[in-house]
């Protein structure tokens, strides 16, 4: 049976039988490494609190929901993607 692969599938495969993958050395020590970034991205250890109009709040909830995640967790994400510049443009 095959399997259908869709295009970012397709382009990891192609790049996988073209051996441009490398194998990860000391792989325990860089996967402690791994962790503690993203331990370090996740937490979540200050408050904001700011004042925006109610129909923006609801059409971040909207969005949140339509992402599958809590509202302020949507924020946070949105605010981390922009400090690190890859909020991508809304699609229309």
């Amino acid at each position: 049976m095959k399997t259908k692969l869709d295009k970012e599938e397709k382009e990891i495969l192609e790049s996988f039988e073209k051996d441009e993958w490398v194998p990860v050395t000391n792989f325990s020590r860089r996967k402690k490494e791994l962790v503690k970034y993203a331990k370090n991205t996740l937490k979540k250890d200050k408050r904001l609190n700011i004042w925006i109009s109610e129909r923006d709040l609801l059409e971040l909830q909207r969005k949140a929901v339509k992402e599958g995640l809590p509202y302020q967790t949507y924020v946070s994400s949105i605010i981390h993607k922009f400090i690190n510049g890859t909020l991508a443009p809304a699609k229309k």
